[in-house]
């Protein structure tokens, strides 16, 4: 890891994210921590340096929720800026999103996550998502149904 700060920082983070699906349900997480501490989301996080962007998927995805993917592919790339009150970059994270399916574990909250939850397409409106991952969990689901 670096010294730099993720609050205000110099530069842009590199986040990984994982739209990891079990039949229909995509697997969510509530962060525990800044930003969007609480809210629904993606498993993910920042990459180390030295750590390839599918590797780090991977890793992000075990140390959250404690289970595994099969195949990944890249879904999409997507830039998450938050500015403060004076209109500075207080976060920025370019997120690279991976699609897969569960290949093994129980899903359960772990590093950085209060909760986690397997939701159904019907129930997605119930977990308040961006806009931004809403997107992306329908483009994963669309990339995977092609194969």
């Amino acid at each position: 890891m670096t010294d730099e700060p993720r609050d205000h920082p110099t530069r842009p983070w590199v986040g990984i994210g994982c739209v990891i699906f079990d039949a229909d349900r995509v697997l969510l997480v509530r962060r525990a921590k800044p930003p969007r501490a609480g809210a629904w989301s993606l498993p993910g996080g920042a990459q180390h340096l030295g750590e390839t962007v599918e590797a780090a998927a991977r890793r992000e995805l075990r140390e959250e929720t404690g289970i595994e993917a099969g195949p990944l592919i890249l879904a999409d790339v997507i830039d998450a800026i938050t500015r403060d009150a004076d209109g500075r970059a207080q976060f920025h994270y370019t997120i690279i999103d991976y699609a897969g399916r569960w290949s093994a574990g129980t899903a359960a909250a772990a590093d950085d996550v209060l909760d986690v939850a397997w939701a159904a397409p019907v129930a997605l409106a119930d977990y308040d998502l961006t806009p931004e991952t809403l997107a992306v969990i329908a483009k994963s689901r669309a990339l995977l149904a092609r194969g």
